[in-house]
């Protein structure tokens, strides 16, 4: 029987925490720019260090993918995100994160050797099921966090990451009508050729020839990241509600993947007021 590692069962100490974020994160680094790692030599050389075990490590790294994904941030692939962490977890990572913001908006050269290059029918999948608990019953510390690095917000102001979302998207409709190409050929990337304000950003066809008018939003996080809806695309839901559809484009640094939302948006999203219009008395 294998000897038990004497920090066994104890609460991991903020040292320990550290040390395995830094090293998540060197190793996340690589991936996204498509460089070889070895995660079990990373390991080996952790486990040096703090004296854990490796199932206990292992388990830490998902934690770290768990929180990464509430902050709108890629993680590794292979660490399914695993929920119920340290809130020390949290604020290693806010450390970790002040120290290196390069971390929060990975260019457009980081990209995973293993990313979805081409398109595929693998690409949509399901939308996450339904929340037991509203966003607002999330732990304080987790809510103040995602405030500081509003994931919502920073993918708004990412020009580039939306940018490359809705080319993404013009991609893939057009591989999904390679069989009609008369419709292929119509589609229409609505936001580049005629800017904002219309209340979607491209146009696309079923496969019968009836519009499919697609908002796309995109984020490096995961199927759960908030994002924003302006006014004027939720008043276009509403009037369209038939062609409408979000086309929610996730873990685009790594692994793309899309989910669909048809309206009404309300059945299937919290919506919450981010910002106001304000008027001087």
């Amino acid at each position: 029987m294998a000897e038990r590692s004497p920090n066994y069962g104890t609460d991991w100490r903020a040292d320990e925490i550290a040390l395995v974020v830094s090293d998540y994160f060197e190793m996340l680094d690589r991936e996204l720019q498509g460089l070889p790692y070895s995660k079990s030599e990373h390991r080996r050389r952790l486990a040096e260090k703090i004296d854990r075990t490796d199932g206990s490590i292992e388990f830490k790294r998902e934690n770290i993918s768990a929180a990464l994904s509430e902050l709108g941030i890629p993680w590794i692939n292979g660490y399914k995100p695993a929920p119920n962490y340290q809130a020390a977890l949290l604020d290693a990572i806010e450390r970790y994160i002040d120290d290196h913001p390069q971390v929060l908006a990975p260019s457009a050269e980081a990209v995973s050797a293993t990313s979805t290059v081409l398109p595929h029918s693998g690409i949509i999948v399901l939308a996450p099921p339904p929340l037991s608990s509203p966003p607002s019953e999330k732990s304080a510390p987790l809510r103040r966090l995602a405030r500081k690095f509003d994931p919502a917000a920073r993918d708004a102001l990412n020009r580039s990451l939306g940018r490359e979302g809705e080319q993404f998207v013009v991609d893939f409709e057009k591989w999904r009508l390679r069989d009609a190409p008369q419709l292929a050929q119509k589609i229409r990337w609505v936001s580049n050729d005629d800017g904002d304000g219309t209340g979607y950003d491209v146009l696309s066809f079923d496969e019968r020839g009836h519009d499919k008018l697609i908002e796309v939003k995109t984020t490096c996080g995961g199927d759960r990241t908030p994002f924003f809806l302006t006014r004027n695309e939720q008043a276009v839901a509403s009037e369209r509600p038939d062609v409408y559809r979000i086309y929610r484009v996730f873990q685009f640094r790594n692994d793309r993947r899309i989910f669909t939302i048809a309206p009404p948006l309300g059945d299937a999203l919290h919506l919450e007021t981010a910002i106001y219009s304000a008027t001087p008395r």
